[in-house]
């Protein structure tokens, strides 16, 4: 077993951390017996009342480790207005925290409301005026029914950020700021992160009061339990080729996401699959409705799906067991959603495997994870069965303008390879031929 592995795992239970009896019997039911190193640390500091950075991969009970404490430190319900926020940045996440505090509230009286936009707000409002202990929402949809005066802040003490880096990648700086200006300034924060980046500290310094930094890896290390593997392949038909012979193994690959660069990428690979019957297949795209994806997200979880076909919208927070295989049909341009995507396999402390499609544009991108993860990840050959293809000059091209731009950043007086040819033309000579 790694270090790093072994520092999630503790032999310390539940009841050692006084977490009380229906608590644990939840917990017990949900097949938690034992608590994971961020739940370890976490849960005591959380509830002496102090503010807490934690940081800790996906997969390791971030969530139960700020749920658990925040139950306790309410205790019963009190009344109709919220005591606490858990501030979350998408729907899909929102949706899911409201799971697992509904899994862990179920022999209390606690009760929650989940807030999200894409949908009407007037069925929200109506939870919110039958009154609730916990609004669970996005920072978008927070403030709009805030300023509709659906729910009063002023007794509000505890307030979470979770998913801070995603949260601050998709730029909510500016409405976290104006949700602090209307909560009230004596309160407990927590702020949970995958990774933590620089900006994700300035937020800690401006929203956290001497906070306990809990970090139980090393930022940015991958998930313990997934094997990385990496296949060079030169274009877009031959990784066509590779994933449709991966797939023919439905023992194997039984369970499977496969991300995309954009979502018409996963709109016709999904098509495509379902087509050569590797299906069921869905996809998740920021095109598709809130409740198409959340619909996707259930039957995959239900097992009634073999494949979900997803852009990174679902990367960070998508909480789905038993994932055998995460396969990257194109490389992230930001390693940190790399980390992410793999962290959808793996998890729960369960092994996982993770497959990279690399062509030679990609691995500018692929360098930049490793350095990141510090590690090499293992390149495979390609299976003699895997039918591979000449690259198109049009995908050649467009592979030639994303090595210039790579280049550029590399070194900034690059002037690239079509500046070149014209800069070694002859004097008087045209790019073009004459007309004769």
């Amino acid at each position: 077993m790694s270090k790093h592995l072994a520092s999630y795992l503790c032999s310390m239970k539940f009841e050692e951390l006084k977490v009380t009896r229906q608590y644990i019997n939840a917990l017990e039911e949900a097949g938690f017996v034992e608590a994971t190193g961020i739940q370890e640390k976490a849960i005591p500091a959380i509830r002496g009342g102090q503010d807490v950075i934690g940081i800790a991969q996906t997969g390791t009970g971030k969530t139960a480790s700020y749920l658990i404490p925040l139950m306790q430190l309410l205790q019963q319900n009190k009344g109709i207005e919220p005591r606490a926020v858990v501030l979350v940045p998408t729907k899909e996440l929102a949706v899911q925290v409201g799971q697992q505090f509904d899994a862990i509230a179920v022999y209390t009286n606690f009760k929650k409301v989940v807030l999200y936009g894409g949908v009407g707000p007037s069925t929200q409002i109506k939870l919110l005026e039958e009154g609730c202990d916990i609004i669970i929402s996005t920072p978008g949809r927070f403030m709009d029914l805030y300023l509709k005066n659906a729910f009063s802040t002023k007794k509000i003490k505890h307030v979470v950020l979770d998913e801070a880096d995603r949260m601050m990648d998709m730029g909510f700086m500016h409405q976290i700021r104006s949700i602090q200006e209307v909560l009230p300034r004596k309160r407990q924060n927590l702020l949970f992160s995958a990774t933590f980046p620089e900006y994700v500290e300035h937020l800690a310094d401006e929203f956290l009061l001497f906070p306990l930094k809990i970090e139980i890896t090393p930022q940015a290390t991958p998930v313990e339990t997934v094997d990385q593997f990496i296949y060079r392949i030169n274009n877009f038909h031959s990784k066509l080729s590779m994933l449709t012979q991966l797939l023919l193994d439905e023992e194997v690959f039984n369970k499977v996401i496969i991300f995309t660069k954009t979502k018409d990428l996963a709109v016709n690979l999904g098509k495509y699959l379902e087509r050569k019957g590797m299906g069921p297949a869905d996809m998740l795209h920021s095109n598709r409705s809130q409740n198409s994806r959340m619909n996707a997200v259930a039957k995959f979880r239900a097992n009634e799906l073999r494949i979900l076909v997803s852009t990174d919208v679902s990367a960070r927070g998508l909480d789905i067991p038993e994932v055998s295989h995460v396969i990257n049909f194109s490389i992230p341009k930001d390693p940190r959603d790399y980390i992410h995507r793999i962290g959808r396999t793996g998890r729960a402390l369960k092994t996982g495997v993770a497959i990279s499609f690399c062509d030679p544009a990609e691995i500018w991108y692929l360098k930049k994870i490793e350095a990141l993860m510090r590690i090499e990840v293992p390149v495979l050959p390609i299976p003699e069965a895997v039918e591979i293809f000449p690259t198109p000059k049009e995908e050649k091209q467009e592979q030639a303008k994303e090595l210039d731009h790579q280049r550029r950043k590399d070194n900034p007086s690059f002037k690239g390879a079509f500046h070149e040819k014209k800069r070694n033309l002859k004097p008087g000579s045209s790019s073009k031929k004459s007309r004769t």
